[in-house]
């Protein structure tokens, strides 16, 4: 099987995934607006305030789940990605704050330079564990939470690093046309990796890895070097999940990207990924994130304990990875 083939073979059927991902936003979406109607006599989604909130909510989520998606696109799975932002917010936080006697601008481009250095190293040794020492992917990234998790709270002391930055806090509050700078930084995001997965060698390669890779290895492609970058990509936008925290919060916290790998997760199979690798979209896990998002903010605005976020989420991700066997399952029968 050649690479071409493998592309051709993948998009047999890809309607019947893209079509969940797009049914359970439309539900969610339209659960809350009749409950919201219902209860309060108010719109949930035909408001300006809600819809911006759903997007801020969705920044750090999806940013985590964009290099979720390479990582599960390719076979694999990363559970430090959690831990990393809040190491990246922690860093960030500590070391502009350690320079707030240089202008503004000044140490948050150090504070910046020397977090995103910090945060590419977990994905290093992540991609090292899994294709040099053979580790399997979950229990590599298992052992770099603890790691990351740990550095995290030793740098910050087990508390929350408050940051006083005048360009932090803009980045953080303001907004361009009327969009905030942390949705349009997310934005570029989305775009650069649904080119780079959509329309490049890199993302090709990426697919066949997670589809066959015996079959990778035998066309010629390097794998290992390839699932190493895959694990730093990762990394880098755990480090910009916790830059935008940061920015949105001027603060940073360990413990900010805990609850936020589940919804990484969540928000790549919702989008229609599969669970044995070799297909999804970032277009999807766009969609997957804004599900959470909904979800997340939806339990808020119409008083529902926020315990039950972690409830719904969960179950979200049962139904997911069940529709995706039977997704798996009539995409076989149809290729037949």
């Amino acid at each position: 099987m050649n690479i071409s083939t493998f592309s051709e073979s993948l998009h047999r059927g890809e309607w019947i995934r893209d079509i969940w991902s797009w049914l359970f936003l439309l539900v969610m979406v339209l659960f809350f607006e009749i409950w919201a109607q219902v209860s309060y006599s108010s719109s949930f989604v035909f408001n300006g305030f809600n819809v911006q909130s759903i997007l801020i909510f969705a920044t750090a989520p999806l940013l985590l789940g964009i290099g979720q998606s390479l990582v599960i696109i390719s076979g694999g799975i990363d559970l430090s990605v959690g831990f990393v932002m809040g190491l990246s917010a922690v860093v960030l936080a500590t070391v502009v704050q350690s320079f707030s006697g240089e202008a503004h601008g000044v140490a948050l481009a150090i504070g910046i330079l020397i977090t995103f250095l910090v945060c590419l190293i977990p994905g290093l040794i992540n991609g090292l564990l899994v294709t040099k020492l053979k580790v399997p992917p979950f229990i590599g990234t298992l052992g770099m939470y603890g790691v990351a998790r740990g550095s995290g709270f030793i740098i910050a002391d087990g508390m929350t690093v408050p940051v006083d930055n005048d360009w932090l806090y803009k980045l953080g509050t303001e907004k361009i046309l009327g969009i905030p700078i942390v949705v349009l930084i997310v934005i570029i995001v989305v775009i650069i990796f649904h080119f780079i997965l959509s329309q490049t060698r890199f993302g090709q390669y990426t697919y066949a890895i997670g589809g066959n890779r015996e079959a990778a290895i035998r066309s010629g492609i390097n794998v290992d070097r390839h699932i190493i970058i895959i694990f730093v990509l990762s990394s880098f936008c755990a480090f910009l999940a916790g830059l935008v925290y940061t920015a949105r919060f001027s603060a940073g916290a360990a413990q900010a990207g805990e609850p936020m790998l589940l919804d990484s997760i969540a928000a790549v199979f919702i989008g229609g990924a599969s669970f044995y690798g070799g297909s999804g979209k970032i277009i999807g896990t766009v969609v997957g994130a804004l599900v959470i998002a909904v979800i997340q903010f939806g339990l808020v605005f119409v008083d529902v304990d926020s315990f039950w976020q972690f409830l719904a989420v969960g179950l979200v991700i049962i139904v997911a990875v069940l529709i995706d066997q039977s997704k798996t399952h009539i995409t076989g029968v149809a290729n037949e």
